[in-house]
């Protein structure tokens, strides 16, 4: 079986959900879909797949095949687009969208640098918290942090986030520094009230004999909450209490010696900073270099460090 097509249709099925939707997509039928997936598990040696009437599942092979999988499509597609764009330059009107406050830091200032380079293409980028619907709303991509629920979309991974807990010195010297966990019960934690990811309260990674333990979550209380992030980064930086932050939002003051984070030790595993677009054959070449100046910049360790404050 082509390699290249064993790629695109496990692709295509890990986002469409079904191997029905897949076959619809390509114009085949679905049992021509199911044997290139039996064809490309055999040749793996593992299930990238749990079927079931109703709906596809990843194993956790699955998923670490269909990020890399999509990495090798999409760097393919620029490859191609490479060659066959020869001199011509990119053009046309790029529509971007991206959470609010990551946006604002790490978006935005990337925005005009872009155009810079790329004159010929004018560029809307939306601030916005809701999850857009990118196709419904006419827009070419997204960034996205954090764990992606299961959609027709494609998605690529362009950096790590990580969260920790910080405080200023002046609140450490004043009240301690937490040596676990536990420990937090016996500080002012600064509290985002209405985050759905935050619920089930901070995460934490418990050392095991012979290596990482489990993620356990704990729920601290604090005398303030807000439900803006950004009040409680500035009260953290006030010295009110611990927060318990992304890397994106406080590495720069983390370089700079504003915030010390603690409890390094038990922090949870990263998730991701992603890049999302619909499903389609061919991007437009805007929208490729868009994405490759994204991943260009967010893998250099002093972007994040940066003071946009300043």
């Amino acid at each position: 079986m082509d390699k290249l097509k064993a790629l695109e249709t496990f692709v295509s099925v890990a986002s469409r959900g079904t191997l029905t939707a897949a076959a619809q997509a390509e114009g085949v039928a679905p049992a021509i879909i199911g044997r290139r997936i039996d064809a490309l598990e055999a040749q793996l040696g593992v299930k990238l797949l749990v079927r079931t009437t109703r709906r596809i599942t990843l194993t956790h092979e699955g998923s670490a095949f269909l990020e890399d999988s999509q990495r090798v499509l999409a760097d393919l597609a620029n490859a191609e687009a490479a060659v066959s764009a020869g001199g011509l330059k990119a053009h046309g009107h790029l529509r971007i969208t991206a959470p609010a406050g990551f946006g604002r830091r790490h978006v935005a200032p990337l925005v005009p640098l872009f155009r810079d380079v790329h004159p010929e293409v004018t560029i809307s980028l939306n601030l916005s918290d809701r999850v857009v619907d990118l196709a419904g709303e006419g827009f070419d991509c997204a960034v996205r942090v954090g764990d992606l629920p299961d959609s027709a979309l494609v998605s690529a991974r362009i950096a790590d986030n990580r969260r920790l807990c910080v405080a200023t010195p002046d609140y450490l010297a004043r009240r301690g520094t937490p040596r676990h966990p536990s420990e937090l019960a016996q500080h002012d934690c600064l509290i985002l009230s209405s985050d759905a990811s935050q619920t089930r309260g901070w995460a934490f990674r418990l050392p095991a004999e012979g290596g990482a333990g489990e993620v356990v979550h704990v729920k601290p209380a604090g005398p303030l909450d807000c439900s803006d992030g950004q009040v409680l980064h500035d009260w953290c930086l006030g010295g009110r209490g611990i927060a318990w932050r992304s890397t994106w939002e406080v590495e720069a003051e983390i370089a700079a010696g504003r915030l010390v984070a603690v409890l390094e030790d038990f922090a949870a595993p990263p998730n991701g900073i992603y890049v999302v677009f619909p499903q389609r054959k061919h991007l437009p070449l805007r929208v490729r270099l868009w994405i490759d100046w994204l991943r260009q910049h967010y893998a250099q360790p002093e972007f994040w460090r940066r003071d946009r404050a300043a």
